[in-house]
Parts: C-alpha cells; structure tokens; sequence
C-alpha cells in the first residue's frame, strides 16, 4: 500500500518552499542586512540525535529560490540512519543568503525527519513479522504528501492518500447506507476497481464485511483474543488491518496475531522535530 513514490512532484516542493520563504522571509531579511554584501561563509548542518534524514529535495529548492550561488554538499540521502553530531549537509556562499535560508530549510528537514525517525522506530518493533505499519490522513494541513513521503522513507507505508482514492466505510456510512453489505455494493458500484475497506467493531460485523467481500478490513480495538480469532476466519478473503489501541506494549503482540496492517495515527499527527543545527564557521 505504498504510494508515496509518486505522491511528490517538483512542482510541489517548490511550491511549499515558495510558501515558507514568503512566510519567514516576507519584504527582505532585515537582520542579515547588517552583515556586509559581500561576505562569505561556510556553514554545515548536524543533527544532535539520531534519527532518520528526509528532506534533501526542499534544502535545495529554498537555496534555489533564495540564491542560486550557494553551494551544497549532502552527507546523507533520504532514508538514511543518522547518528548524534553527524554532518548532515554542508553549505558556502552569501552570509547574507545562508543565515536568511537556514530556518526555512532546517525547518522542512527537522518536520519530515522526524516523522521518518518515528516510523523507523515502529517499523523495527515489528521487524520480522509480516505486518506492515501504515500512516492514517492524520497528517498536519498542506503537508499530507509530504510527511507520507518520509513515512516511506522511514520503513512505513502509506494508507489511501485522501477521500478520492480508496473507500473507508465507517459507522456512520454503514447506518446511512443501510447496512454493511448495502454501503459495500454500492461502494463497487460508485467506482469499479477502488478499494473498498470497511471498519468493524466486533466479530459479528466482521463477518459481515467478509460476506460483503470487502477487500480489506479495520478491525477496531479488537482484542488480541478476538484478532487472532478474525485472522483464522478470514482463510485470506481480505487484508485485516488492526487499529487503536496501538501502543509500544501491544504493538508487537498486534503484529504477531497474523494480521496484515496496523494503522498508527502518531506516525504523522505526533510529530517531534529532530533536533538540528547550523553551525558557521
């Protein structure tokens, strides 16, 4: 269920970057002014932690679009493990244009790498099992692409991206629709070839949505009694994906009942920043 190779376009990152410089930057740098035009520095990157890099493409479109000239040299790639105090990229050009960049730039790295380092460390709990975790539309405004991109990178995957290009027939679309069997039909009938997935909150709904043939189902806050219990009446008619109730303790346990997703709202909506600096000199 990965999708976030081709989520990303250039036209994208540039528009994103156009946005923050405008955002951070505005009418012009006013305390870069007081270093002299014509200065030059080099400048690197580090992260004070580890982590996961993301991020190379938008630390050169806000240099392209601030300055051109400024020269920068990666250390790292995209999906890279970091380890504390490791160079991550260096820079050279204007003073001016590295100090007035650097926020914007380290801003992009320090959101996405962080959502990469949290989905690195869920995806090796469960390293040696089957299941594969997967992101949620939880995701902060404008940047959806963006972090399900350095989810991918992280070790992750990727659920549907929006409303447009799976079904996620929940409760409140069951009671509307009638019935499981009534909103799964029409589901196929209102786009052939979507998925359909289907969330149920106890056993005698699950057997529904597999009379329904649904091609997946959440099973929500099951038990691990009652997920392992869904897995052996399943006999592969669906993807079971288990959601809530996800924590370090029951992450492991989840993966081994055989079910082949879990979905973690905190891989993207929980995002803590990787701890960065730009040193001069």
């Amino acid at each position: 269920m990965s999708i976030a190779a081709h989520l990303l376009s250039a036209e994208d990152i540039a528009n994103q970057v156009s946005q923050a410089l405008l955002e951070d930057v505005g009418s012009g740098d006013i305390t870069a002014q007081l270093i002299s035009a014509e200065a030059m520095s080099e400048a690197r990157i580090i992260t004070r932690e580890g982590g996961v890099f993301v991020g190379k493409a938008w630390v050169l479109e806000v240099f392209k679009q601030l300055d051109p000239s400024v020269t920068i040299n990666f250390a790292v790639e995209d999906g890279d493990r970091l380890e504390p105090n490791q160079t991550l990229y260096t820079l050279s050009g204007s003073s001016r244009s590295l100090l007035t960049g650097e926020r914007a730039a380290l801003n992009f790295v320090q959101m996405l790498s962080g959502t990469a380092t949290t989905c690195r460390r869920y995806a090796d709990m469960v390293e040696g099992t089957s299941v594969k975790i997967l992101d949620t539309r939880k995701t902060i405004p404008l940047f959806r692409n963006a972090q399900k991109y350095a989810v991918s990178c992280g070790g992750c995957f990727n659920h549907r991206v929006g409303l447009y290009d799976a079904f996620l027939i929940k409760e409140n679309h069951i009671a509307a629709s009638g019935g499981i069997q009534q909103a799964v039909s029409r589901a196929h009938e209102i786009a052939p070839g979507k998925p359909v997935e289907v969330e149920v909150e106890d056993l005698h709904e699950y057997q529904e949505a597999l009379d329904a043939d649904a091609d997946i189902i959440m099973l929500d806050n099951f038990s691990l009694a009652d997920l392992r219990t869904a897995v052996e009446m399943n006999d592969g008619r669906a993807k079971l994906e288990a959601s809530g109730n996800v924590t370090d303790k029951t992450l492991r346990p989840i993966a081994e009942t055989g079910v082949d997703f879990i979905s973690i709202g905190a891989l993207t909506k929980d995002v803590k920043a990787l701890d960065l600096s730009m040193r001069v000199g």
